[in-house]
Formats: structure tokens, C-alpha cells, sequence
């Protein structure tokens, strides 16, 4: 799946530089454990050549964000193990990765990290992975200015100090061979009356999809990475009623991880295939409406930019990620209509002031 542009080529003027420097100032959390979706929003913006609308849209959310939490402790390489999970080092965990990309360069600090964290990908309801895919694709865009390594360590802090696992002994079930129609053959929790930690934890079996690890092939592990980010997108086109806002993570969450294999080792890529599945059929089980598939929205003929300047324009940070998302795959699959279809429903469905 290729790219559909580089954030640098649309950020001459610093503006997502700014951006995250503003940010910065900000927890990764805000009214109990909602996400900061606004790392993620802004890159997208800039690098869909929306970066005009940058800071106002910020001076719009920042209103609801809250300082950055106070430190908790110090985490070293001694007592990280303790402390992986428990959001009272939120600030922690940051100053740590901080620390650590001062002393390293970043892709060893990611190739460290990442299978660490990986079985906890359900942390946070999957933006801290999100937010560590939009950092990466950052780095690997340009230059690794301050603003930018700060905000990979914002993203695999928070990670880190949310970090959920699914829950143990979950019985891998059989599969169809096609993505799409495993995320329909994902079988939705029984008890939807709590949230995402409430539903994730009720999982008790899955489509073993991905194989035993996501399979040993690096290249067949992005292929099949590729083909679930795009029936994700498709799935949301089709299943975005059953809770518009979740749903999309069953796409940005693999789709984040897409974005992080070019900067990995390529033996971690089939455990990275492996989790991002376990994350999208997860999202899928806790938030499958109860009355199936509808129809897709259409476009109207409207052009891909012209559908990403439609989400951005109400300002809602899911359905700008959704359409970040939808377009890779519109561009990767030109003759993809769901996927462009997934934009008209993410921006029907959403609010801006949720």
C-alpha cells in the first residue's frame, strides 16, 4: 500500500512542527482516559496539504485538552516491567522514551520497544499505537527534527503506560481465507454495556486469521497487513453504525502498524501482522452492530482530495484519521469504492464536539 503523498512535502513552512511543539505542553488523556487525538490529526492535515487549517483547528481542541500529567516516578531499565501498565506514570513513561532517544537513534529505541509493547496494542483503545504510527511516518518522511523524535516518545509512552493485553487463553478459532470476511466472521461480545476494557475483556475466541504469530514470511506478513487494512476500511464503509468512532480504530490501528514496518526489522513483521489482527477483530468484537451490514454510502463522484477536505472540514479528529486511512487504500486500490465510501460515512456519523 503505497503512500498518498509525504508530510514533508506538504510542511514548507514548520507548521506541524508547531503544531507538536503546542502539543507537547498537553497529556496524552483529557476528562478521564479520553484520548489526545490531536497528534494524529494534525499530521494527517499537514500532510493531506490541509496545514492552513492547522492551528486554528487546534485552537479549537485545545480547549478541551488538559496539562500534562505530573511525574509519578522515575522508570529506568530496572523497574520498567513494573511499571508497564500503570497509567500513574503516564508522564514517566514519556521523560523515559525521551531519554532513551537522547542516547540512541530512534529506529533501535522502535526495533527495542515494539515487540514489548506489541501485546498490549490494545491499550488506550488503540491510539497510542495510532499515534506512534503517525510519528513514524513522520520520521520516515524527512528530517528527525526535535518536534518529531519528542512526539515518538509521546506515542510509545503512552503505550506503554496503558499497555492491555487481551485477555489470556483466547481459543483461536478457523478462519476464512479472505480478511473481509474474517472481520464478519468475528463473534461480537455478549455484554455491550461498558466500555472498550469492559467489552475487550469478555473476548474468548477469535479467527486464528493471521496464522500462529501472523505466519514467518516478512513480505507475505505485509501482504496480508495490506489486505486487512483495506477490509477494515471496508468493513467500516459497511458496519460504522454499530459505533462510528470505534469502529475506525479496526482500520487505523492495523493501518498504524502498516506504517511502522518499513522502519522495523523484518523479523518483527509477522508478529506485528499477528497483533494488529488480534487489535482489529478485538475493535470488531466489542463494537459489531447488532443488525449487521448496510448498504455503502456513495461518493458522488467526488474525488479522493476533495472527500478528505470534506472530513476535514467539520473538524472531527476520527473522521479525519478515518479518511488518512481511506485514501492509502483508495490510492493503492483505485477501483476500491468502499474505501472511499468509508470517508462519506465517517464524516455522516461523527461529531466534532465528542
Amino acid at each position: 500500500m503505497r503512500d498518498n503523498g509525504t508530510n514533508d512535502a506538504h510542511d514548507t513552512d514548520g507548521t506541524l512542527d508547531e503544531a507538536l511543539l503546542r502539543l507537547h505542553a498537553t497529556g496524552p488523556e483529557f476528562r478521564g482516559w479520553l484520548s489526545n487525538h490531536a497528534p494524529m490529526a494534525v499530521e494527517a492535515l499537514v500532510r493531506h496539504g490541509q496545514g492552513a487549517r492547522v492551528h486554528r483547528w487546534l485552537d479549537a481542541y485545545r480547549a478541551r485538552l488538559e496539562e500534562r500529567p505530573a511525574p509519578h516516578g522515575r522508570i529506568t531499565g530496572e523497574n520498567w516491567r513494573q511499571a508497564l501498565g500503570d497509567p500513574r506514570h503516564l508522564a514517566d513513561w514519556t521523560a523515559y522514551f525521551g531519554e532513551r532517544l537522547a542516547e540512541q537513534p530512534w529506529r533501535e529505541v522502535l526495533a527495542e520497544w515494539w515487540p514489548r509493547l506489541l501485546p498490549g496494542i490494545a491499550a488506550g483503545a488503540t491510539h497510542p499505537v495510532i499515534r506512534v504510527g503517525h510519528a513514524v511516518r513522520v520520521l520516515l518522511a524527512g528530517d528527525g527534527t526535535a518536534p518529531r523524535v519528542a512526539e515518538l516518545a509521546h506515542g510509545l509512552g503512552y503505550g506503554a503506560a496503558r499497555y492491555q493485553p487481551l485477555p489470556a487463553g483466547i481459543v483461536p478459532g478457523p478462519a476464512p481465507a479472505a480478511a473481509r470476511a474474517a472481520l464478519r466472521a468475528v463473534e461480537p461480545v455478549p455484554d455491550r454495556s461498558g466500555g472498550i476494557v469492559h467489552r475487550l475483556g469478555q473476548i474468548t475466541r477469535l479467527p486464528a486469521w493471521a496464522g500462529p504469530g501472523g505466519g514467518t514470511d516478512p513480505d507475505a506478513a505485509r501482504a496480508r497487513l495490506e489486505g486487512l487494512v483495506r477490509a477494515a476500511t471496508g468493513y467500516y464503509a459497511t458496519h460504522a453504525h454499530g459505533e462510528p468512532v470505534m469502529l475506525g480504530h479496526a482500520a487505523t490501528a492495523p493501518h498504524a502498524v502498516l506504517r511502522v514496518l518499513p522502519a522495523l526489522p523484518r523479523a518483527l513483521w509477522a508478529q506485528s501482522l499477528a497483533a494488529a489482527w488480534a487489535a482489529s477483530a478485538g475493535v470488531v468484537a466489542a463494537y459489531a452492530p447488532a443488525d449487521g451490514p448496510r448498504e455503502p454510502a456513495g461518493t458522488g463522484g467526488a474525488t479522493a482530495e476533495e472527500l478528505f477536505d470534506r472530513a476535514a472540514a467539520p473538524g472531527d479528529a476520527h473522521a479525519i484519521k478515518l479518511a488518512d486511512t481511506a485514501l492509502d487504500v483508495a490510492a493503492a486500490h483505485p477501483g476500491d469504492g468502499l474505501a472511499l465510501g468509508a470517508v462519506v460515512r465517517a464524516v455522516e456519523l461523527t461529531d466534532p464536539d465528542d
